[in-house]
């Protein structure tokens, strides 16, 4: 007797079906627990959903500068947008870039739309300050003196300002690390003395109530959060003298008016310094630029700390505040306790002051709160039509079929809803009204891969084979014709989402994460689950409600090998 071949078990695993049903059952319960683990139970609304204002912006550069458009710069400007939205208080702002030239605004209801496009859409604003007081980013208590010891920021400086320049912890803050950093360039250092304090000639009786509303500013101003540094830099003039925060928040100044102005910068770039071992950033300065911070970087040398500084100042925070220790003119170079990082951020900064960039307004979308409920409420009363549909088909045609195709979209919402719940707080996914049109195409796609095996099945069984095989035998073929049906919905989806800009990427996203959950839904679980039905009495005996009854299929008679009888040849046999 020969042995038994060996080779490969029965396509599709019909031996070991549960295999694929735990795995799909931890893959719900993992996605489940995360949703909950991390708060967030229920997707996030878009704009038109939840109700706000939807601006979008595009890049626009000055003739002969089109490379001013690129990742780096854009990523830059989203930077700066976002600081502008959150000093509007905005909570859950989104502001992204979309394409090479685009960036979308999402603001949340509850916000003036006028104040925040005109907030997101001018260009950013970088000045150099001298600082006059630091100290750190929290409110500095009120002290008990009288109010002839409150004397004017610029006059008096923090008394121990290189203590207050270290956080609670005992670590250097931004301020003491700015504090770190020296401004060197090639002229030589100029000491003329400047005029001493007491040789100025005494203030008014405005001047003083101003300087003391700003030391009362300065005591009471909290850098601890985005939005409370963005509101100290609302409203400042070049010309003002302010108070600031560092970008961190670990620090606040005192600033006098600006010296030089951002465009004045003609280029900026990170270098490593290979003799010193470290990482440095080299300003050009345009002619008139270069006047301009001669004349300060000569005042600024010739006083002690924290007033030999001056402050880059980007929208009124302040990315850094090096100290300067000579005079400068066209150029200058920062060094200290740059990281690469860090070095070619600030160079980023600088550069954007004078890039030649601007936004226009391509379209502002503005929903109110109950327009994007109702809008949701239609967008679902859809989805359950479609779904209805769908489920009273299978019903009257499939008959005990349906409920292995309504266990398997069942599995595919689940997924859906939690994988989108996650990717809200993951990667910033907001469910808008075009994405919710794409989970209702979903519902169709999903369904189509039921019927391709259902019909197989059905084919093989028309053929007159038992359901056990048929059900092996059809889902090679019924695979490939699946696979091949969402790739070509994937391509599309994805096709969509790389060409399109705006609220059609929510529909195109939607729509190709749908089409994968199709592939692992019907290989994981309604493959698995077919292969466990068809070992049943109902299914397996073609019950008139399964959906397989042979009869009503119209199928053969099943195939019989008769054996045939050879007639003997010997005549004494017969």
């Amino acid at each position: 007797m020969a042995a038994p071949k060996k080779g490969r078990g029965p396509a599709g695993g019909q031996g070991r079906p549960g295999r694929a049903l735990a795995l799909i059952l931890i893959a719900m319960v993992a996605l489940t627990g995360g949703m909950f683990l991390a708060h967030q139970p229920t997707p996030r609304l878009g704009i038109d959903l939840a109700g706000g204002t939807s601006i979008t912006l595009e890049a626009k550069a000055e003739p002969g500068q089109e490379s001013a458009i690129n990742k780096t710069n854009m990523d830059t400007a989203v930077q700066i947008m976002e600081r502008r939205v959150n000093g509007l208080g905005v909570s859950e702002a989104e502001v992204q870039t979309q394409g090479n030239r685009n960036i979308i605004v999402n603001i949340p209801k509850g916000t003036n739309s006028a104040q925040a496009r005109a907030q997101v859409g001018t260009t950013a604003k970088l000045y150099f300050r001298p600082v006059l007081t630091v100290a750190q980013g929290t409110p500095t208590p009120a002290p008990s003196a009288s109010s002839s010891d409150k004397a004017s920021p610029s006059a008096s400086p923090s008394s121990s300002a290189s203590d207050k320049a270290t956080s609670p912890s005992g670590k250097p803050s931004a301020s003491a690390t700015t504090q770190g950093r020296a401004v060197t360039g090639g002229l030589k250092a100029d000491t003329s003395p400047t005029p001493a304090a007491s040789s100025a000639p005494t203030a008014s009786a405005e001047e003083q109530a101003a300087a003391a509303k700003l030391q009362k500013q300065f005591e009471e101003l909290d850098c601890s959060s985005r939005a409370s540094r963005s509101k100290a830099a609302l409203g400042v003039k070049p010309t003002d003298t302010v108070v600031a925060c560092s970008s961190e928040g670990d620090a606040k100044y005192v600033l006098g008016p600006a010296e030089v102005s951002g465009t004045e910068v003609d280029s900026a770039k990170a270098n490593f310094d290979q003799q010193r071992g470290m990482w440095i950033v080299q300003m050009e300065f345009s002619g008139k630029g270069s006047k301009q911070f001669q004349t300060i970087t000569k005042k600024l040398s010739a006083q002690q700390s924290p007033q030999n500084q001056f402050a880059i100042a980007l929208d009124g925070e302040v990315v850094s505040a090096p100290q300067v220790n000579e005079t400068l003119s066209g150029s200058a170079e920062i060094s200290g306790s740059f990281t690469q990082q860090s070095a070619e951020e600030l160079a980023n900064v600088l550069s954007y002051g004078a890039l030649p960039l601007s936004f226009t307004e391509q379209s502002v979308t503005t929903v109110t709160a109950a327009l994007g409920g109702e809008q949701l409420r239609a967008g679902l009363i859809a989805g359950a039509i479609g779904l209805a549909l769908v489920v009273i088909y299978l019903v009257a045609y499939y008959r005990g079929l349906a409920l292995i195709a309504l266990l398997s979209l069942l599995v595919s919402g689940i997924l859906t809803y939690t994988l989108m719940s996650l990717l809200g707080p993951a990667i910033g996914f907001a469910l808008n009204l075009p994405a919710v049109c794409g989970a209702i195409v979903a519902i169709g796609i999903t369904a189509d891969s039921f019927i391709v095996y259902f019909e197989r099945i059905r084919d093989e069984i028309r053929e007159g084979r038992t359901l056990r095989p048929a059900v092996e035998r059809a889902w090679p073929r019924a695979r490939r014709t699946i696979l091949v049906s969402d790739f070509v919905s994937f391509l599309a989806a994805a096709v969509l989402f790389v060409v399109t800009v705006g609220k059609v990427q929510g529909f195109a996203f939607t729509l190709g994460l749908t089409t994968l959950l199709d592939v692992v839904v019907v290989f994981l679980f309604t493959k698995p689950v077919m292969t466990l039905m068809a070992r049943t009495k109902f299914f397996a005996s073609g019950h008139p409600w399964s959906g397989l009854d042979p009869k009503r299929l119209g199928a053969k008679p099943p195939l019989r090998r008769s054996r045939r009888v050879n007639a003997p040849t010997d005549p004494k046999e017969a």
